[in-house]
């Protein structure tokens, strides 16, 4: 059996004392597409920091590739819930996925061709090349999103990992999103932060419910009960109807908490 490319054991992670991980147990395999789920303040991104060696474990082991996270940073993309881009700075939608490539490059100062063709490349498959020369602050909710997942393309990662990528999206563009992730997940390691379980897990793998532990669930495995012993609330179905209007397909219905 092949080696997971994250491996996570027994580890706790507390803040100034306070417990927000404990006794974590968690592998995911090459080309699974997972999602951390789970109420605010379960412990989902402070694990994507663990599993980037952003933060250290109080006890326990992580490991990324086989080794300590820290070597592995560059083959990882990395989508952080809070982006560090003003959308007011005067920098075009190249300019914020060339910075995926800062620290890559063979050589300090402007970017190479090659820096660019691997940023064009991204931009491409996000489907926005033609908007590259356009200032990021003009772009839409979406589009800004498609952009910052492009930066993280950029850096040729083997995992991607995104912290609420549809955060302040609709539900038509949630889903678009989701679809594209699916498609990198032909070749790569996709793992993302939700808070929307019933939503997801009609697109992802696996679901990783967090809540200062960790339980993971195949997608089929994921029901009302589910959602219900996560965020502690009443399930009612929510009906999507993002498909129907773009597509000419009917309503789909997902399970929620209220």
């Amino acid at each position: 059996m092949d080696e997971p490319v994250i491996s996570i054991e027994n580890v706790s992670f507390s803040y100034d004392g306070a417990a927000v991980l404990e006794d974590v147990d968690l592998e995911i395999a090459a080309r699974d597409f997972a999602c951390f789920v789970g109420p605010n303040g379960g412990g989902k991104t402070t694990l994507l920091k663990l599993i980037l060696g952003l933060l250290t474990p109080t006890s326990g082991r992580v490991q990324v590739f086989g080794g300590p996270p820290e070597p592995a940073r560059r083959r990882i993309g990395y989508m952080p819930q809070y982006a560090q881009v003003d959308p007011a700075f005067p920098v075009s939608v190249m300019d914020v996925v060339l910075m995926g490539r800062m620290g890559r490059a063979e050589t300090v100062g402007p970017f190479r061709r090659s820096e660019r063709e691997a940023a064009g490349k991204a931009l491409t498959e996000v489907g926005l090349y033609d908007l590259r020369r356009r200032p990021f602050g003009a772009l839409s909710g979406g589009q800004r999103q498609r952009t910052l997942i492009a930066r993280a393309l950029a850096t040729d990662p083997e995992i991607l990992l995104m912290d609420e990528p549809t955060a302040s999206l609709d539900a038509v563009m949630e889903a678009e999103l989701y679809e594209l992730l699916r498609r990198f997940n032909e070749r790569l390691t996709v793992v993302t932060v939700s808070h929307d379980l019933g939503f997801v897990s009609r697109f992802v793998k696996t679901v990783v419910c967090v809540k200062r532990c960790v339980v993971v669930h195949p997608t089929s495995e994921v029901t009302g009960q589910t959602i219900m012993e996560m965020y502690g609330g009443d399930v009612c179905m929510v009906r999507h109807d993002l498909r129907s209007a773009r597509h000419g397909e009917p309503p789909q219905a997902t399970e929620g908490a209220q």
